[in-house]
């Protein structure tokens, strides 16, 4: 609480969406809401395990009553604080903090949470340190998006910003580049691109791109080839394409080459 400013609580739905929140322990978890005659499976036994371990209460409530809260909550809903931001300087010192490279991914008024949180997925997945998004014209981090992400997000650090100009000029200060994926006449196609060292990998909205002021920021561009009738990949394909591609040159390896669910 800020103040005598009351936070509001969220509802967060979905499986894999609570399962990671209680794992990351980030947010204060109020209470698990479970319906009731739900099957046992594997994954709702660790969640179980989880709460107990953390003293969160369990409730076993009528399905109606979760189908009230929200849908698509595969019989789990719980009630937390809404999602915690990070710091930019404390999220860089984080990730200066690495023995790799700093890798980030800034998000240039990305609208569609599906899309939003299919990224953080991804990003989380190749262990990008930090990810930036204006505070305006931008999906933030709802429970919708935790969702998307598979709960992904709950392990990122995740930076809203009032102007993601400024904010990315800071990263170029602390000796970041800066490469925007964006269809342009001046871009380099993604495999030819230099992509080592400290990047912040910025993708754009889904229908006009990175803006243009925040493309004069970039240090780079870059764009991936086209062979078939379609444009364009959607945000989310495209960004996830470019960071892996980003991951390769730094001879990335998994550490856990069974999870790909």
């Amino acid at each position: 609480m800020r103040g005598r400013e009351k936070i509001q609580r969220e509802f967060l739905y979905g499986r894999h969406a609570v399962y990671e929140a209680l794992r990351a322990r980030r947010r204060r978890i109020y209470r698990l809401l479970i319906a009731e005659g739900l099957q046992p499976r594997p994954i709702l036994e660790e969640i179980q395990a989880l709460a107990i371990r953390q003293g969160i209460p369990i409730q076993s409530v009528p399905r109606a009553r979760l189908d009230a809260i929200t849908k698509g909550h595969q019989g789990i809903v719980a009630e937390t604080d809404p999602y915690p931001y990070a710091d930019l300087e404390e999220a860089w010192a984080q990730s200066a903090g690495r023995s790799d490279p700093p890798l980030w991914l800034a998000l240039d008024c990305l609208q569609d949470p599906q899309n939003f949180g299919t990224l953080l997925r991804a990003a989380e997945a190749i262990g990008v340190h930090g990810v930036l998004f204006p505070e305006h014209r931008s999906a933030r981090v709802t429970p919708a998006v935790v969702n998307a992400s598979a709960g992904a997000v709950e392990h990122l650090l995740v930076v809203q910003v009032t102007n993601l100009v400024r904010a990315l000029e800071q990263l170029k200060a602390w000796g970041m580049w800066i490469v925007g994926l964006q269809q342009d006449p001046r871009a380099i196609r993604y495999d030819q691109a230099d992509l080592s060292g400290p990047i912040a990998l910025v993708v754009g909205n889904e229908e006009s791109g990175i803006r243009p002021l925040v493309r004069r920021t970039c240090d780079s561009l870059i764009y991936l080839p086209m062979r078939g009738r379609v444009a364009s990949l959607n945000a989310a394909t495209a960004g996830a394409i470019a960071l892996y591609e980003i991951a390769r040159r730094r001879n990335f390896e998994s550490s856990n080459p069974s999870s790909s669910e």
